[in-house]
Parts: structure tokens; sequence; C-alpha cells
């Protein structure tokens, strides 16, 4: 579990920070919290402060890796697609601990590996089903993006139906800039490009899945195909065997990243449905390594929200198990200076 950072809301200012814990983290013992703030692993806008610590709206509360008692759900490791949906608390707690920021429009979560966003054919619980236990919301939350289920990383949610509106019409207008990671196997033929091959969808419900939908040498397009661009560059590499790739797509298309992987002959690693057994590699984690590590997008109330996520527990023991540096140089694209 990594540390998580929490915006504190309009309805939460000048309550209690030891309150605020009791609330969200129920489980965590007020002897506990103590000594977590005594050693300064949790902090209040980068600094110490006491348990009864009066908070204020759009304070960052830094919050460190519990033990497994104190977690939510998805960090205790229970798998979200196959249980039950969970009580008010219990979802509520959850969002809680996967919040990278909050303001009265705009919520941003590091959604998990393996928790579908909206439900489907044999899924009993969802992102979407969790949204109305947000404490103090007083509009329904809405989606305005989707991960896959099994991509990790930065999703954006609405509060309020104006935000919900303002954000839709920037995902259209690509004025929202959605940087990946992702580790491959094998290594790309050239270290950087653009992939520019149109996809189309084949396979009915369940088991939907994208296809290139063009002959690059005949020059056919099948009749559905939509085009779709990717921006990749190789971050790393373990001789030809693993790549870290940092991808920046141009266009939104289902699996877009995960086909367009595949046709540079590089699967993402763990993605058997698109790689086959040419995805998997000896000693690495065999689920999908792919991250939505950064958002850029306008904010509905003017400015901009700028948001990243850290990498889910799988891909950080690839990473630490072949020696990429996450917290290494990797904006290969200038991405930083898209904010205009």
């Amino acid at each position: 579990m990594a540390v998580t950072r929490h915006i504190v809301a309009e309805r939460d200012g000048g309550r209690r920070l030891d309150r605020w814990f009791a609330e969200r983290f129920p489980a965590l013992a007020h002897g506990r919290l103590e000594k977590l703030l005594r050693t300064g692993q949790i902090r209040v806008d980068g600094k110490r402060v006491r348990a009864g610590h009066r908070l204020s709206p759009g304070d960052t509360i830094r919050v460190p890796p519990l033990e497994p008692a104190m977690q939510a759900p998805e960090a205790r490791g229970r798998n979200h697609a196959g249980r039950s949906a969970g009580s008010a608390r219990e979802d509520q707690a959850f969002l809680d601990s996967i919040v990278l920021y909050r303001d009265d429009a705009v919520l941003i979560l590091n959604k998990p590996a393996g928790l579908p966003v909206q439900g489907g054919t044999g899924q009993t619980r969802h992102l979407d089903a969790m949204l109305p236990h947000l404490a103090g919301a007083g509009e329904p939350p809405r989606l305005v993006h989707r991960l896959d289920k099994d991509t990790s990383g930065v999703l954006a949610i609405a509060l309020t139906r104006q935000a919900a509106a303002a954000l839709t019409a920037a995902f259209r207008s690509r004025e929202v800039r959605k940087l990946y990671w992702a580790v491959v196997a094998g290594a790309p033929a050239r270290r950087r490009g653009l992939v520019d091959l149109a996809l189309a969808k084949r396979g009915g419900s369940g088991a939907e899945r994208a296809v290139v939908a063009e002959d690059p040498e005949a020059g056919g397009k099948a009749e559905d195909a939509r085009s779709a661009r990717t921006r990749f560059a190789v971050v790393d590499h373990a001789a030809d065997e693993v790549s870290w790739l940092a991808l920046l797509p141009l266009t939104g298309r289902t699996h877009q990243l995960r086909a367009h992987c595949r046709a540079l002959g590089t699967p993402i690693l763990g993605d058997g449905k698109y790689g086959g057994r040419g995805a998997f590699v000896a000693g690495l984690p065999k689920r999908v390594h792919l991250h939505a590590r950064r958002l850029i997008a306008p904010h509905p109330a003017g400015g901009w929200i700028d948001a990243e996520a850290e990498l889910p527990p799988h891909m950080a023991e690839t990473f630490d198990t072949i020696g990429f540096d996450p917290n290494a140089d990797t904006d290969p694209f200038e991405f930083g200076i898209l904010r205009k």
C-alpha cells in the first residue's frame, strides 16, 4: 500500500484531525494515530501536527501505508470484482484511501488494478456503485471517462452537473492529456515514435477486443475502422526482454494502448488477451502492467488539474525486480508544458 494524500473538503473545515481519521479509518486506534503523528508519518501540508489540530478546507493530509487490519477493502487484498457490494461505510473508507485530490467540483482517484469502473457480466462490485456513498456528496458523482478493469491509475470524477459537463467537453475536445506507463515484453524497433493504426471492435459482450483494422501494404481498411494514434517512448529496458514505455494516447479508442503495443511487437506484460503467451515473462507478476500515471485537465472553475498516481503493487514489484526507477525523469513528451 502506498502513501496517500487527501484534500480536506469544505464540509471538514474546522474538524479535529483525530475525528477526521476516526471517520475515514475507523480501525486505526487513537494510540496508533498519536504515534504516527509523533514520528511525522502523518502530516498536514507537510507539517507535523497534533491530533487536535483543526483542519482547513484545501489542507493536504499525508497518510502512510497502514497495517492490513486498518486498511480499506482493496488494501487488504480483497477481490473487488468477486465480492458483493460493501456497506456504505466500507465503500466510503475505500474511496477515501485512494483519493489523490478532492475539492467541491472534482474528485481524482488512483484506481486499483482489478477493480471495474462500471458493472458488467459477472461483476458484482464496481467503482460506479460505490460513488453514491461518498460522504458529503450533494449531487450524484459522475464518471467522465473510463479505465479498463485491469488498468490502474488516475481517474477523474465530477461531483456536480456543471463539472461533469465541463470535463466531458474537455475530454471530447482533447484538451485533456493522459500519460500512461506500461511494461512490455520485448523491445520496440524504435526508441520513440507514433503508432497511427486505425482500430475496429470485434467480439461480443464480455469478449470484445480491438483489432488493427487496416492493411498498410494493401491500403485497405475495415468499414468500421476508427482512427487511433498513440505516441510512445522507451524510458528504460532490460536487454531486449522487457521495456518500460511511456504512452501518450492522442485518441481514445477501447483498448487502444493494448492493441497498439501488440502492433509494435511488444505486448503489455501480463496482457494475455492481446499478447498470448508472449505477454508473460518468467519471474514477473502475471497481471496487466498498464498504469494511468498522470492526467492534466482544465479545472471547471478555472486553472488546471494536474494529478499523478503511484504505481500499483504488482508494477512496483516488477520495477524493483528489474531495477527501473519510477522517480527518474520520465517526461519524454514534454508533458509538463501542455498546460497552456
